[in-house]
């Protein structure tokens, strides 16, 4: 096919372009900018306001918590993994489509990617960051969480290399290092950008110190491109370990119900499947509040939603995986742990995980469905409230029932747990609402790069107007 009938192809079928409208080099720029540029809406205030008040709630809740100790929580004995477990767990797991996005689907060359991947990346960031609180306030004492790192200190004391809580550490902390270092690597371009629309001279010095000296030219496109692959590279194993290792925090324990070696890539495919669906949910919201249809398309979510069914049916069948080997086992305490998830007390929550995990993605076998940004709004919430209630289901339901039924007891989150989750929300959404102000939400220079003008052999609307016609 020529580079021509292409052209008139994807002019008649706009739903097959990743960027629509009609958009030039120059109309980017000015859209993309116009973001960061612009006089602050009064909803960002309000917006920003709220979440900062619950990222309040939060910092307030640790507080009280280093004031009064971990009694103010609903851990008891058996349950001594609460809400701090579970939200780490669950937070890590937001983080994980960021990084994914942009490493590997950048080495599959997935071009829809450079709409969704500068602000699914900077969720990762903000996920990982309030995941990492959690693991220091969990151990009860904050002002020592010093001692997880290996620093040389007098006392010649080390951290415990074989405690698993180690391990979250150094697995969280390097992928959050990488992904910190390809995210910025990424903004280079668009930092030079923003410098050179600068109109005073603060913002036109910290955009150039945050360009590093960037001017577009060749040699430095060359060494751009390759220290972006490299970093790709680097990221796209760390997406698939990191909550290999935060799974194995289980796997290695003796618990019934986590002692199995499906929990690595059952946990990275939760992982993948929660972190899309928050990316579609923030997705939806900047199209909407930003008028980013052109860039953000329904092809683009069309995409993240069959990525989100195959990764759901992943997630269901390690569901019927874990009851399948409790039995081949013929062990009684695995049995009888999968029997009380389903038909137990804590019955409710395991239906919650399988209606919105299992059943919910389903809904996307429809086009219908997949192309009402509506539905994938409800959808991609109910997602990750069903990802919240998988890892609330495999912490407490394990521990709640042990091996001595004389420790048996009923796990009940008191009012600081749910203020510290609650709050959560807002330290993470108080982030991503100002790296939305301050930085270009969307990759400018990787836009263009998909745009029709950036083919050397594009032709013009003229031109494809005069072959049909002379047709």
């Amino acid at each position: 096919m020529s580079t021509t009938a292409k052209d008139t192809k994807a002019l008649e079928n706009p739903g097959t372009q990743l960027i629509t409208g009609n958009q030039s080099f120059h109309s980017v720029t000015e859209k993309i900018s116009g973001i960061v540029e612009a006089k602050v809406s009064p909803y960002w205030y309000l917006a920003i306001t709220i979440s900062s008040l619950l990222a309040l709630v939060f910092f307030g809740s640790i507080g009280y918590l280093v004031w009064e100790g971990i009694g103010i929580w609903g851990v008891n004995i058996p349950v001594g993994w609460g809400f701090a477990i579970i939200n780490f767990v669950f937070w890590v797991g937001i983080g994980h489509a960021g990084t994914l996005i942009s490493a590997i689907l950048f080495l599959m060359r997935q071009r829809w990617r450079t709409s969704i991947n500068r602000f699914a990346e900077a969720m990762t960031l903000f996920a990982i960051t309030c995941a990492l609180i959690f693991p220091g306030i969990h151990v009860g004492r904050l002002w020592v969480a010093y001692w997880m790192f290996p620093v040389p200190n007098q006392m010649g004391m080390w951290p415990n290399f074989r405690s698993p809580l180690l391990w979250d550490v150094f697995a969280v902390s390097t992928y959050f290092t990488a992904s910190l270092l390809f995210w910025y690597t990424g903004l280079i371009p668009d930092f030079a950008t923003l410098r050179d629309r600068a109109k005073t001279k603060w913002r036109k010095i910290i955009m150039g110190i945050l360009a590093l000296g960037w001017r577009g030219g060749n040699r430095q496109w060359k060494h751009y491109e390759l220290a972006y692959l490299i970093l790709a590279g680097i990221s796209t194993p760390l997406v698939l370990s990191v909550h290999s290792v935060v799974s194995t925090d289980f796997a290695v324990s003796l618990v019934p119900g986590w002692h199995t070696t499906i929990f690595p890539p059952y946990f990275v495919a939760g992982a993948i499947f929660s972190g899309f669906a928050m990316v579609m949910t923030l997705g939806i919201l900047a199209r909407k509040i930003f008028g980013l249809e052109h860039f953000i398309t329904v092809n683009h979510l069309d995409k993240m939603s069959k990525i989100m069914l195959v990764t759901g049916m992943m997630v269901g069948y390690a569901y019927m995986m874990e009851f399948f080997i409790a039995w081949y086992s013929g062990n009684e305490y695995e049995i009888f742990t999968f029997l009380n998830r389903a038909f137990g007390p804590y019955a409710w929550a395991y239906w919650t995980m399988i209606t919105c995990n299992v059943l919910v993605p389903q809904l996307f076998w429809f086009k219908k469905i997949r192309n009402s940004i509506s539905a994938l709004f409800v959808i991609s919430i109910l997602i990750n409230v069903g990802m919240w209630f998988e890892r609330f289901v495999i912490v407490v339901t394990s521990l709640s029932r042990d091996f001595l039924p004389a420790n048996w007891d009923y796990y009940r989150p008191t009012f600081w747990d749910i203020a510290t989750f609650v709050g959560s929300f807002g330290l993470f959404l108080t982030l991503f609402l100002l790296f939305v102000r301050f930085v270009p939400i969307i990759s400018m220079a990787e836009v263009k790069g998909v745009l029709p003008q950036a083919d050397p052999h594009h032709a013009s609307e003229e031109q494809i107007k005069n072959e049909n016609h002379a047709r």
